[in-house]
């Protein structure tokens, strides 16, 4: 196993010297429980630990609005240009949950059409991991998915031992920048320290929704009709909020912007909702999705059916978000137990 040691105290120095390579967003707090990635230089400007933070790390891989390209048809066919904004950048703090979300969204973007926006600025960007010591709130259903625990998906992963981080390996890129920090290789009594945390741990991250991951499809094909759908969407107000914050809410929408002289413009993409009434709304007046509550619905089979049925995997990083965020307090971990408890 490829660990390394980093010293509390030299932690200003990394971010420092990472700093000189690239820029380096990490979690900074934004008043009361609130906290987002921005650009930072020194290790003081970072807090940890921390709650997720409003936004999750995808807006750095598909940015809330992008212009796709820029058109010219004035010589008789379209000429376009595709201007793409991916600087190198390190993300540090990264949490397991959100290192989940990164990985979906890697296997959502790879499929075919490949989405090369995002797959190029993913080749740029370092992803520093930060384990999760303390349950962050009551909100995070991350044991449940299990994502309380590091799963892959970063170059680097820190877990705090107290007064040390030990850093485990998990790319070339990672290695070679562990190799340019000098950073000494972790001792017996490192590894030892390690199994520890992950063993208290077990204590503290406790999976509270009363089934097992496995059973999630089940759960969800028996739920189709269930009652809980309209009870959601009687109090869903349709802002959107929940889709936003998500870590692997992907849908947007694109438009063509025209300039006055009918011949230029751009095309510009931007994030959409699932939750927005004119989401699933069609040529002819149609709308597969009228309700608040069929659109509820998608929303939490769009996390817990479908891509289990595709990609094997809950799309669900349990990291909370949406019920923090919610207008109308609609808490994915009570849904979950309705669900469940009406299964049964």
């Amino acid at each position: 196993m490829n660990y390394h040691i980093l010293q509390k105290d030299n932690l200003d120095c990394f971010i420092k010297s990472l700093a000189k390579l690239m820029k380096v967003y990490a979690p900074v707090a934004k008043g009361y429980n609130n906290f987002a990635f921005e650009e930072v230089t020194t290790a003081g400007e970072i807090t940890l630990p921390y709650i997720p933070t409003i936004l999750p790390p995808k807006k750095f891989f598909m940015p809330q609005r992008e212009k796709m390209l820029d058109f010219d048809i004035s010589k008789g066919k379209p000429e376009d240009t595709a201007p793409l904004d991916a600087p190198e950048l390190a993300l540090f703090g990264v949490h397991t949950c959100d290192l989940a979300g990164i990985q979906s969204l890697n296997m959502v973007f790879s499929e075919r059409p490949r989405d090369y926006n995002y797959l190029r600025r993913k080749e740029k960007i370092v992803i520093i991991g930060l384990e999760c010591n303390d349950y962050c709130d009551g909100h995070a259903s991350c044991a449940l998915v299990g994502n309380h625990n590091p799963n892959g998906g970063y170059d680097l992963f820190f877990t705090d031992l107290g007064d040390k981080f030990i850093i485990h390996v998990g790319t070339q890129k990672g290695e070679e920048l562990v190799e340019n920090m000098g950073l000494a290789k972790a001792a017996v009594a490192d590894y030892s320290a390690l199994e520890k945390v992950r063993e208290a741990k077990k204590a503290a991250f406790k999976n509270e929704i009363g089934t097992d991951q496995k059973k999630l499809a089940e759960i969800f094909a028996k739920g189709e009709k269930s009652k809980v759908w309209q009870d959601v969407g009687s109090r869903c107000v349709s802002c959107g909020n929940c889709t936003n914050v998500c870590p692997t809410c992907y849908c947007f929408d694109m438009a063509d912007t025209i300039n006055l002289d009918m011949k230029t413009g751009s095309r510009n993409r931007t994030w959409d909702s699932c939750q927005f009434q004119t989401f699933a709304a069609v040529a002819g007046g149609e709308n597969f999705r009228e309700e608040r509550a069929e659109r509820q619905r998608h929303r939490y089979f769009r996390k817990f059916k479908y891509p289990l049925d595709k990609f094997y995997r809950a799309f669900c990083t349990g990291c909370g978000r949406c019920t923090r965020t919610c207008m109308a307090k609609i808490s994915l971990k009570e849904t979950l137990k309705a669900l469940v408890a009406e299964s049964k």
